[in-house]
């Protein structure tokens, strides 16, 4: 194998890999990164055997060929090298040349053959999104999902594709984000599936705001490829969580009592504030909504206490409800709409958040001392 490539391309597709590779592997192997050369172009995966991220870039190929290297060291040579033009040569012996301007380095590799075969996605259930919706999508639903590994079905983002509707949700049983758009969704493409915490936070990384993002999936496996003129294109593969996720649709209540309209920004800072005075044990925060008014207190003791007062349009009965700070301001740190909806019935009901999109939020209320 021998190329040359712009250092920025290549920084670009280490960038994308790189963040799958463990450390801490008992397989040396999955601590490289894949590079294999033909045709113009330089494609370089990586793998953790759940998730695999693959990304290919521009390169002068004069002899085509693949190696694996260390992924930290080859990323840590090539973002020190003062030159915008690299060459990697490899030799018979699986040693990998760097060379760039003034500076020349060896890394040892390992075979191609080493290296955990990449299954190919021939499925036919596929449906195609703009990037920037997905990432959106991504965006206002990822921070509800479980990290308690006993519900294991919960630590992941459910995805539901059904009539011209994607519909996606998270839930660690305490909250629940759902966001439910129309797209294009044939007959043949429809179906579950249930995508693991790691390979969402990779998405969020990866994806940006222009070109577009295919999904497809089998019963076990789901892959997204990230296609942009301008960038690289991304290939992300990963297990799906197997389980059947639990019936969402039953937490949502039907009909709430009251609903108040909220400026997010002024409701997400107040919430901000009184935070400060609630403690581990104590971690809760009392809205008292009554005529033109939204109280929000925080008393704990041995630590003091927070009121903050919001005038708001409202006309409805007096009613009062404590939430977990943290839980309200999660979705208003991610919603870009000026206004949003707090929708209750009485303290012990769940209340629930709305934008002007479509976009739910429930939460549970908490005991009011």
């Amino acid at each position: 194998m021998k190329i040359s490539i712009g250092k920025e391309k290549l920084i670009t597709g280490l960038q994308a890999v790189q963040n799958i590779v463990s450390t801490r592997t008992t397989l040396p192997i999955l601590s490289n990164v894949l590079l294999q050369a033909a045709e113009g172009k330089l494609v370089l995966t990586a793998t953790d055997l759940d998730v695999t991220v693959s990304c290919g870039v521009e390169a002068n190929v004069k002899e085509g060929g693949s190696i694996t290297v260390p992924v930290k060291k080859l990323f840590g040579i090539v973002r020190e090298l003062a030159t915008p033009e690299i060459e990697l040569e490899v030799d018979d012996k699986g040693i990998c040349s760097i060379k760039a301007g003034a500076s020349f380095f060896k890394i040892h590799g390992l075979s191609a053959d080493e290296f955990p075969p990449i299954p190919k996605f021939e499925e036919e259930r596929k449906i195609i999104l703009e990037q920037g919706s997905l990432r959106s999508i991504l965006k206002r639903t990822s921070y509800a999902v479980s990290t308690e590994e006993t519900r294991y079905v919960l630590n992941g983002i459910f995805f539901s594709l059904g009539d011209q509707r994607i519909t996606v949700v998270a839930t660690d049983g305490r909250r629940l984000a759902l966001v439910d758009e129309e797209t294009d969704i044939g007959e043949e493409s429809k179906g579950e599936f249930i995508v693991p915490t790691k390979a969402i936070h990779e998405l969020n990384r990866l994806l940006g705001t222009e070109g577009t993002a295919e999904i497809r999936f089998t019963d076990n496996q789901a892959s997204f490829t990230l296609s942009d003129n301008e960038q690289a294109s991304v290939f992300l593969m990963t297990k799906l969580i197997d389980g059947n996720y639990p019936n969402y649709r039953q937490v949502i209540p039907g009909q709430s009592k009251e609903r108040i309209p909220l400026e997010r920004e002024e409701f997400h800072q107040a919430l901000r504030r009184a935070e400060i005075m609630t403690s581990d044990k104590a971690n809760s925060v009392k809205l008292q909504i009554s005529k033109n008014n939204l109280l929000i207190t925080a008393n704990t003791p041995d630590v003091g206490e927070a009121r903050e007062s919001i005038a708001i349009n409202y006309d409805g009965d007096d009613i009062a409800i404590a939430f977990n700070p943290q839980y309200v301001m999660d979705p208003l740190k991610v919603l870009e709409e000026d206004e949003v909806y707090l929708e209750v019935s009485d303290e012990l009901s769940p209340g629930v958040l709305k934008g002007t999109g479509p976009f739910l939020y429930v939460i549970m209320p908490m005991r009011m001392s």
